[in-house]
């Protein structure tokens, strides 16, 4: 409680001019009825009506509610003691006599689905820009979806009302829903994700598009590695070609002036491969590298996939090349014509 002012209250208001002639702070602390304040509201707190519950007091009486039998019912084993879990008052189990059907699929993933018409509504409400690509951060940010825990999967349903051509790159996409998108002009990729780059993605520390192994990341890649060979063989022809004095010179200017190019354009990649603090993971069980090679399932590996190869790791179509028989016959062939008679 702020100290109060012991000043002569009844000089003061006498006169007008005296009053109009002090200082406004001090008003408060010189009118007696200003200054009479509680000394303490601690008594009067009090949380929300609905953040807490009142106990509830059993066997106080029957006007409780819940006293007497205290809610519990008239004899037998419950209103007397405890019961255990699954007790059927002494048989044997029914899941011991029958036993237990069914089991568990290890395999099956829990996908979060997401139809079209979701996605328009939220583009017509401006909570999705269709413009940029369409990540799982994105549909989690602007609450599209719910809790993510295995992706998401898209769904057709509501396709006739989507005209607005999207980018989207998600968990897993249905095979209507990939026409549907594809027919207005957009695009659908699938890639894999776990649950803890799942985590990571929302909170932003792991790109949601490219991975090591992503197409984009690859050509980037295969760029670098040329231009390395490329300053490699430069390096020595300039070592074998460059002469004396002035010609050394200008030949270390050009060398540090390419070097400042590449390493700016290097500098220009970077942010996009390493401006993450994790890795975006790739699968490494063959289930998920089959769908995700799988171009009817716009999987982003679908570039490893070679002309006349399939998605599956385990059947393969046979070589092109001459088999056995064929190398067989180009022997005998040979043979034949190197003979003298």
């Amino acid at each position: 409680m702020p100290p109060r002012l012991r000043l002569p209250i009844q000089p003061l208001l006498r006169s007008p001019v005296t009053f109009s002639l002090l200082p406004p702070p001090l008003l408060p602390c010189l009118i007696p009825s200003i200054t009479h304040r509680h000394a303490s509201i601690l008594s009067s707190l009090s949380d929300n009506p609905l953040a807490y519950h009142k106990k509830i007091r059993r066997g106080r009486g029957p006007s409780s509610g819940k006293g007497k039998t205290s809610g519990r019912g008239h004899k037998g084993q419950k209103q007397h003691g405890k019961v255990p879990r699954g007790f059927q008052g002494g048989q044997t189990p029914l899941e011991i006599v029958h036993g237990t059907r069914g089991f568990v699929n290890v395999f099956s993933v829990d996908m979060q689905p997401l139809n079209l018409s979701r996605i328009q509504s939220w583009i017509d409400q401006g909570r999705i820009d269709p413009s940029h690509p369409i990540t799982i951060k994105e549909l989690s940010d602007s609450n599209c979806v719910g809790k993510i825990k295995d992706g998401v999967k898209l769904l057709a349903d509501g396709a006739q009302e989507l005209r607005t051509p999207i980018n989207i790159i998600i968990s897993r996409a249905s095979k209507s829903a990939i026409a549907a998108v594809e027919k207005i002009g957009g695009s659908v990729m699938t890639r894999f994700y776990t649950p803890f780059a799942i985590q990571r993605i929302l909170k932003g520390t792991t790109d949601p598009i490219n991975s090591l192994r992503s197409e984009r990341i690859m050509m980037e890649e295969e760029e670098e590695d040329e231009n390395e060979r490329y300053r490699e063989d430069d390096g020595e022809d300039v070592d074998a070609s460059r002469g004396t004095g002035s010609e050394a010179l200008v030949g270390d200017a050009m060398a540090t002036s390419e070097e400042s190019t590449i390493a700016s354009a290097v500098a220009a990649v970077q942010p996009r491969r390493f401006g993450f603090r994790h890795r975006l993971p790739d699968p490494t069980s063959r289930k998920d590298i089959e769908y995700y090679r799988d171009p009817i399932h716009r999987g982003y590996l679908s570039h490893l996939v070679t002309e006349g190869q399939t998605p599956s790791l385990f059947f393969k179509i046979p070589s092109a090349g001459k088999g056995v028989v064929g190398k067989r016959a180009a022997a005998k062939k040979a043979l034949e014509e190197n003979r003298i008679w």
